[in-house]
């Protein structure tokens, strides 16, 4: 009998320590959402870009000042035609 209480707590502390591990680990990818742009500071645009891994295409028509080339298949994109504004 004491044998199966010993048992009963021990199981419970490893749960109770594996659960506190595990929020402290998923409290750490909490990342904040960035900070939404003014409106004032975007711009009309026409930029064409290609993924040179898989050769998806994007055309981009409204941005900030000097706009960065957008990520897939974990690659920049490459500009490949830039249109009037």
């Amino acid at each position: 009998m004491a044998w199966t209480v010993v048992r009963i707590v021990f199981g419970v502390a490893v749960a109770l320590v594996v659960y506190v591990i595990g929020a402290q680990m998923l409290r750490k990818f909490h990342v904040a959402p960035p900070a939404e742009p003014d409106p004032e500071d975007i711009q009309p645009v026409e930029l064409h870009f290609r993924c040179i891994v898989c050769g998806a295409e994007v055309t981009m028509t409204a941005a900030q000042e000097d706009p960065e080339a957008p990520r897939h298949c974990r690659e920049d994109m490459v500009l490949v035609a830039e249109g009037p504004a």
